[in-house]
């Protein structure tokens, strides 16, 4: 189990389970809206993850016909994507999670768009959009 949260704390959510999956998003929509080179993402079963306050201060924005993002709108914190293609994972941004949970190895996504002033430097593999299933 592990906890997290937006940054002016409205937001406090809990996950009974894993993180099944661990990736770095380089596309330009993560670069944007996360103010940063990519954004990293903590794939989590729908099912173990549950608000403990401030539901009702989340807002979601579609970022694709696909993709809603959902953040604090007090804050602005990024808290998750959710994605139709995958309707029983949430993708949680580890800037929102509390501590160090334990992961599985990380892989780079979108590589193909990533920002042309940011290198990568470990040797995670890479994907130039997203991985195979």
């Amino acid at each position: 189990m592990f906890n997290g949260h937006c940054e002016c704390g409205r937001i406090q959510f809990e996950v009974d389970g894993d993180i099944d999956d661990f990736s770095h998003c380089h596309c330009s929509q993560c670069r944007r809206l996360h103010g940063a080179a990519y954004a990293t993402f903590a794939g989590v079963a729908r099912g173990k993850f549950r608000y403990l306050t401030g539901a009702s201060d989340t807002r979601a924005y579609a970022s694709s016909t696909t993709h809603e993002r959902v953040f604090c709108e007090v804050c602005g914190s990024n808290i998750m994507v959710a994605q139709d293609e995958e309707p029983d994972v949430l993708y949680l941004s580890m800037s929102a999670l509390d501590g160090n949970p334990p992961r599985p190895p990380g892989y780079h996504i979108f590589v193909g768009s990533k920002a042309p002033w940011h290198d990568i430097t470990d040797d995670l593999d890479q994907y130039d959009e997203a991985p195979p299933q």
